[in-house]
């Protein structure tokens, strides 16, 4: 059986979707950030990087989300296209993900929520870069009702990360496809037992001022502590 090490994240949250989606058994071992159980060496083993998720599927161990969800995908031969065109649509846009989308969202997180002192400069850049990756996205779902018209592990990439744009202070506000995305993905039984995982039932879709209080707390210290 497939063992998922997690929290709920954005990048926890891809694979757990993936999971829920492709119906494979797993069982959940959550990892708790705000106790550095990420910097633990039994974690390290799995994932030398110190970030979450991780899994273990016999004696093969996987870290970072894209290599996760890619492994998931042709294990289950579920969510991506065999086809080559169709297969390399899906994969760049996983990797567009990976390298833009969740990395400046990310960042737009941390320095509205997290970082204690003001960085206007760093508020600014994070939040239009995030919009315009919102409207690329927008752009690219135009006549589309997933990313790459069948839904996909680039759909489920880049779902919780988009979710999140309140937290980022991120409008969509104008990207009319982008809503009907997000709307089209939150109603998929799977999507909603992905993000169900690590969170309190009634948390699931809005999260209580004290949860919300505690992450920024929280966060702070996982965004500005360093190891030494």
């Amino acid at each position: 059986m497939i063992e998922l090490f997690t929290s709920p994240t954005p990048n926890g949250w891809k694979v757990s979707i993936m999971l829920e989606e492709c119906g494979l058994p797993y069982e959940h071992h959550p990892i708790n950030l705000f106790k550095g159980e990420q910097r633990e060496a039994a974690f390290l083993e799995l994932s030398p990087n110190g970030r979450i998720p991780a899994i273990r599927d016999g004696d093969l161990t996987l870290f970072e989300s894209g290599a996760i969800l890619h492994y998931l995908a042709e294990s289950s031969g579920q969510f991506l296209p065999t086809e080559p065109k169709r297969r390399w649509d899906v994969l760049q846009w996983l990797h567009w993900q990976m390298g833009g989308v969740g990395p400046m969202v990310g960042q737009s997180i941390s320095f509205n929520r997290y970082i204690e002192e003001s960085v206007p400069y760093a508020i600014e850049r994070y939040g239009k870069e995030s919009r315009r990756l919102f409207e690329v996205l927008d752009r690219r779902l135009e006549g589309r009702d997933y990313v790459c018209n069948e839904v996909s592990i680039a759909d489920f990439a880049l779902y919780p990360w988009l979710r999140a744009h309140k937290w980022a202070r991120v409008s969509i506000e104008g990207l009319d496809n982008v809503s009907a995305w997000l709307e089209r993905l939150r109603a998929r039984p799977g999507v909603g037992r992905g993000l169900a995982v690590g969170v309190p039932k009634d948390e699931v879709d809005q999260w209580s001022a004290e949860r919300k209080a505690s992450y920024r707390r929280g966060g702070k210290s996982i965004v500005t502590e360093v190891d030494g």
